[in-house]
Formats: C-alpha cells, structure tokens, sequence
C-alpha cells in the first residue's frame, strides 16, 4: 500500500499537534516533578529543625521524617499524573478505599502508635525511670513507636502497648529527686507517746540518708484494735527510699525495745459464759 504526499502531509498535521502537546506536557511535568522534589527538600529541612527545637524523640523524629516526606511525595506524583493528562480521580478513590480497610484492619496498632507519638512528645517517663502502670511495676527499658518495654524489679520483662499507657494512669517514681519515707510503728496502750516520738526521731537522725529538710516527723494516728498507732515519716533521695524505710524499720525495732517498749502483736481475749454456772473439773485418775 503506497501513500501519496498528500495523505503523508494530512497525517503529519494531525499527528504534529499531538507530539508538541505531548512533549509540551512531558516538559511541564518534569519541571513539576523537580521543582516539587526540591520544595520537599525544603519542608523536610524545616521539620527537622522544628523537631531539634522541640527535643523530639529522634525515633519519633525520624518516624515523622519519613511519613511527611513519603505523603509529599504522593501528592507530587499526583500532581505529575494530572499535568500528564491522566485522571487521577480514580487513583484517590482507590488509595482513600485502601487506606481505610488498612486503618479498619490495624484499629489496635493505630491506637498504639497514637499513643506511643503522645508518650515520645510529652514525655510522661524516660528510660530508666521507675513507673508503675496498667498493675505492671518496673524500669523503663525501652520505648518504641508501638510498645513499651518495662523490666520488673524480679528480672521479668514486660511488653505494654503504648495505647493503654496513653489513655490510662502512669505513677512516675523518678520524675523528683526526693521522696517521702512512710512507715507505720505500733506500741502498747499505756505507753508514753513522747517518749516514743522521742527514740524513734533520735533514731531517724543517726541516718545521714535521711534530709534534715524537711525534717522528720512522728504523728499518733489511730487507736488500733491491740496497739497505738504512730505514722513515721521523714525525706530522702529517690533512690535511697527502700534502703532508708528497710533499715530504719529495724533501727527503731531494736531502740524500742532497748528502752522497754512493747511492740505488741495481735491478741485477743476469749470470755467463756456459762448460763447453767461454771462447770466443776472432774479430776483424772491416773493410771
């Protein structure tokens, strides 16, 4: 089949337009593409010194990095897609459906990883604080995106996940330098309180673990049902407060009693009531 000049001519007006049109299109998709690149390279400059100002977590920081940097690049591909002619309608339609079945789908890694972005920025606990939460006593270990990793004081290690922690009440034990001793001290009825606030500051005051400021103080608390209740309590460093409470409770054992102090234990009186009169003891033979 041979073509004349005429028909060569024909197609090549009506071809020309579309290959102008199309590099034409090429060319501005490749200046949006590039120009985007570098505007990404600028917002991610600019979050990476927001997150230094902040003290951000560097693995939250690094997280976040990547996630910003990986949406940019969506929305640039997008935009590169349209300025091509294509129709993106249906490509969000599509990464909108799939977003939602993977966010349906991961409901609990989502929660985690919301709660392990507040735990990262607001700094509830750090490592190697002693925290209580969720029942679980113990040092931080570890803190992830999704878990945190707590080692209880019997060497077990404990894998909570963020979202509980989050949404649940945390007791940080090491957010203050200094804590408060409490101990609880019984005597006998009949005892002289003064002299026993007396012994058992004299005995607190031997510590040098324990503060001078604020100062150690004894108070009666309560009539018990075999003794008089004292509550102790005095200050010390975070670090020395079982050492502090295990020692002095045995220092103020060994004051009392040199002293003749009673600590009493639990007792108590049975009364036996005869309506018919006291019955006679029949004496045993012996055999």
């Amino acid at each position: 089949m041979e073509f004349d000049a005429n028909s060569l001519e024909g197609i090549l007006q009506t071809v020309t337009p579309l290959i102008l049109l199309a590099i034409k299109s090429i060319l501005i998709a490749g200046i949006v593409y590039f120009v985007g690149k570098w505007v990404i390279g600028l917002v991610i400059k600019a979050v990476d010194k927001i997150f230094k100002k902040s003290d951000i977590d560097a693995s939250l920081s690094s997280f976040l990095k990547s996630f910003i940097r990986g949406l940019l690049y969506v929305l640039l591909i997008l935009a590169v897609l349209a300025t091509l002619g294509v129709e993106v309608t249906a490509f969000i339609a599509v990464l909108g459906a799939a977003g939602l079945a993977i966010g349906l789908a991961l409901q609990g890694s989502l929660a985690n990883f919301a709660g392990g972005v507040l735990i990262l920025v607001f700094k509830p606990f750090k490592i190697g604080d002693t925290v209580e939460a969720q029942g679980i006593l113990g040092s931080v270990e570890k803190i992830d995106i999704l878990y945190t990793t707590v080692r209880q004081f019997d060497n077990k290690v404990v894998t909570v996940p963020n979202g509980n922690l989050a949404n649940n009440n945390i007791i940080n034990f090491s957010e203050k330098p200094t804590r408060r001793v409490e101990m609880s001290v019984g005597v006998a009825y009949g005892t002289d309180l003064k002299v026993t606030r007396k012994i058992i500051l004299d005995t607190l005051k031997k510590d040098e673990r324990i503060h001078a400021d604020p100062a150690p103080v004894v108070y009666f608390t309560n009539f018990g049902d075999n003794s008089l209740d004292l509550s102790v309590r005095c200050w010390s460093d975070a670090g020395d407060l079982w050492p502090v409470f295990w020692d002095n409770m045995e220092n103020i054992k060994e004051a009392l009693e040199e002293r003749d102090i009673e600590v009493p234990f639990p007792q108590r009186d049975v009364h036996h009531f005869f309506p018919e009169g006291k019955p006679e003891l029949k004496s045993v033979e012996k055999k």
